[in-house]
């Protein structure tokens, strides 16, 4: 598989970083999205004269990926201003830019398009921030969950029934992966992972589209425990889901939404003690109230993330639902001064 391909020019780079330091992921895209207070025209492109070449029938609004083609200038100034935060590794638009997931929108044609200037659109905000303070920054291909789940039936009437096949997720994220590499994306982060075996499936895409491309490019990987049973979805532990990923040889390994870092750490911790690669952790800026918001402040949030620096848990940090520009300063400062998690050697 990857073994036998040559490692891309990244790997080095992430690796030096990484010995040195905790690397910082940036923040939330839906955040900072929401408060553009985009409408309909803008989504379509319409308001911006960036109209998308792709037609549905159905409403766009709260399709956020579709901002990379009608809205490039908003999304680029986004990753820019993670950058500037002190963002080291900056991730793509593109949570949900599978065949699959924008099926909801009837945008499936858009889907090569999405990938491609998506990596792209980081790219540019990355060299713009890098021009300014000669920082190498790194592009994080995100491909998210999809909306279906491949271990569970969606019907209780039905156990046996599922949404989608393992077949169906392999060729949607191998559309996908491939996008993003031809985009010029450094890493694949594979994340928001509530059902393993759909995260096997973007796995086996990857490495596929990797193989096609010829290099092999640093993988993350990131699960979500969804509540205080400390499991994901289809119901793993942080352990269980390590030795079921793990032979994907992932440069990180982590965790990320659902849970803020306070609730997060125990997770952290089991995750830490197991895997024998790095570890990135991204949590949410604690959890949502009665009206969907987040009100967990960037120095509070920087400060509970400072913990899993100061116990030794993590090599990569950021933030996920909630967590703004002022987060990732945050945090970046917090844990500046702690040496990143030593990956443990295991005979």
């Amino acid at each position: 598989m990857t073994g036998r391909l040559i490692p891309s020019p990244a790997f080095d780079a992430l690796n030096r970083a990484a010995s040195e330091r905790i690397l910082i992921l940036d923040g939330a895209m839906g955040t900072q999205i929401q408060q553009l207070g985009l409408g309909e025209d803008d989504y379509t492109g319409h308001g911006s004269g960036h109209v998308c070449r792709h037609h549905s029938e159905h409403p766009q609004t709260g399709n956020n990926d579709l901002l990379i083609l009608t809205q490039p200038q908003a999304v680029e100034e986004i990753h820019y201003r993670y950058a500037i935060a002190g963002a080291d590794i900056v991730e793509t638009n593109t949570f949900s830019a599978t065949t699959i997931a924008q099926a909801d929108y009837g945008m499936q044609s858009a889907v090569h398009d999405l990938n491609v200037e998506g990596a792209r659109v980081v790219r540019r905000a990355l060299d713009r921030a890098t021009a300014e303070d000669g920082r190498p920054r790194f592009v994080a291909g995100a491909i998210g969950p999809t909306n279906r789940t491949a271990s569970m039936s969606p019907d209780v009437n039905d156990p046996g029934f599922r949404a989608v096949s393992f077949d169906d997720l392999r060729r949607a994220y191998l559309q996908q992966a491939k996008g993003l590499i031809e985009g010029g994306a450094d890493i694949l982060l594979i994340e928001t992972i509530f059902d393993t075996l759909n995260a096997k499936a973007a796995i086996f895409a990857c490495i596929e589209a990797m193989e096609a491309h010829g290099q092999r490019l640093p993988m993350m990987i990131s699960g979500t425990i969804t509540d205080a049973s400390g499991r994901t979805l289809s119901g793993q532990t942080p352990t269980a889901f390590w030795y079921s990923v793990r032979h994907a040889n992932p440069w990180t390994i982590g965790l990320n939404c659902a849970l803020g870092a306070a609730a997060m750490r125990p997770h952290l911790a089991e995750l830490s003690g197991v895997a024998e690669t790095l570890i990135c952790a991204y949590p949410n800026a604690g959890l949502p109230n009665a009206f969907g918001q987040y009100d967990e402040g960037p120095d509070d949030t920087a400060v509970q993330v400072a913990e899993f620096a100061r116990e030794g848990l993590v090599n990569v940090v950021g933030g996920c639902c909630g967590t703004t520009p002022d987060h990732i300063r945050a945090i970046a400062r917090a844990v500046k001064g702690f040496a990143p998690r030593k990956v443990p050697a295991y005979a």
